[in-house]
């Protein structure tokens, strides 16, 4: 059992690393974004489990962007995008960032707001 829960832990932290990366990379033109996507989700787009990352305040926020679906799903969908995917989840919220600035994100802004200073 012990052995399982190290296994688990490992995986899950690879995986958290590659989400990360993920991100900058997509991002490496937003620097802005990547600290959004840092302060809403710490770079997590799945749990542990495997489920996708739901926000704690609202659980209709998704993702690693943590993209709320009861404003979003319709316009993703017409976009053909899976806001479940990592990729797509990425994508939705630069399209969403071209669209708004950072407004969406407003509500975790002194967060970023700080990281962005101190970089």
């Amino acid at each position: 059992m012990k052995e399982d829960k190290k296994v688990t832990t490992a995986l899950a932290a690879a995986e958290l690393n590659a989400t990360e990366m993920a991100v900058r990379e997509y991002f490496k033109d937003i620097p802005v974004m990547v600290q959004i996507a840092k302060c809403e989700s710490h770079f997590r787009h799945t749990l542990a489990d495997g489920s996708i990352l739901r926000g704690k305040v609202d659980a209709a926020d998704l993702g690693v962007m943590q993209i709320n679906t009861r404003y979003h799903a319709a316009r993703a969908a017409t976009l053909g995008l899976d806001l479940h995917l990592l990729e797509d989840n990425l994508e939705y919220a630069r399209d969403l960032y071209e669209a708004q600035g950072t407004v969406p994100w407003n509500s975790s802004a002194p967060c970023w707001k700080r990281t962005l200073a101190q970089a």
